[in-house]
């Protein structure tokens, strides 16, 4: 009897043991989903938050003038007329037009001594052409009353220039060939004494440095001696050949 007496209590003992160890397991278990679910709930309301603020604090940038835009072109001594869209421009070198796109408009100042060009909408498009047309404008009047010019610069053994008549210029660039080039309409070309600098001037910006970009495009300067046909204030990186076994 004792024995079955001491086998029941140490039962007792076990069993008591076992449920107070599974309380516990119980209790972390819901301590431990307690803690996930306001981790869960604080970071989707933190989400929900920074959401929320960023809507709230977004910069949006509208109604930006260009810096280049919104400055007007003084018309000096030329002679400026406005049709629409169309600008003319008079003065001692030439006449030029030019039609402008529609998003961007001209007008008259006050006075009429200088042409504004504003925006006719709020487009990503107009705001690219506000600064642009500006600048084409300005291009214009400076054409027209001072001439645009380019000069280059002829660098190689036997390379030079020569005026061939006064519509064409020749160039000796270490081809079998001459290179003979008409000159545009508009565009003069002089070659020094020496034969190795080149200045083209005319009043059309654009067609100055196209014809610029032709005659250097003949012999572009090569990398490792230098020798070919550049601007005049053109930098070109050289590299350094192979040094050859040691």
């Amino acid at each position: 009897l004792l024995g079955r007496r001491l086998e029941a209590q140490a039962l007792l003992r076990e069993g008591r043991a076992r449920g107070a160890h599974e309380t516990e397991d119980e209790d972390e278990d819901d301590g431990g989903r307690a803690r996930m679910m306001r981790f869960s709930s604080a970071r989707s309301s933190g989400a929900v938050a920074a959401r929320a603020g960023g809507r709230a604090t977004r910069l949006v940038t509208t109604c930006k003038e260009s810096r280049i835009g919104k400055k007007p072109v003084v018309v000096g001594k030329s002679d400026v007329s406005l049709a629409g869209q169309t600008l003319t421009v008079k003065g001692p070198l030439g006449t030029l037009t030019r039609e402008f796109p529609s998003e961007i408009a001209l007008a008259w100042n006050d006075d009429k001594t200088a042409v504004t060009f504003t925006k006719t909408e709020e487009t990503r498009k107009a705001k690219q052409l506000h600064g642009l047309c500006r600048t084409l404008g300005q291009n214009m009047v400076t054409g027209v009353t001072d001439g645009w010019e380019k000069k280059l610069s002829l660098i190689g053994v036997g390379y030079r220039a020569a005026m061939k008549g006064s519509k064409q210029l020749e160039l000796q660039l270490g081809y079998i060939h001459p290179v003979v080039l008409d000159l545009p309409e508009g565009v003069k070309a002089e070659v020094d004494k020496s034969q190795t600098a080149i200045t083209i001037t005319g009043y059309d910006k654009e067609v100055v440095g196209n014809f610029a970009a032709i005659v250097r495009s003949k012999r572009p300067p090569e990398v490792y001696k230098g020798k070919g046909i550049r601007y005049f204030d053109e930098f070109v990186r050289m590299k350094e050949g192979k040094a050859g076994k040691k």
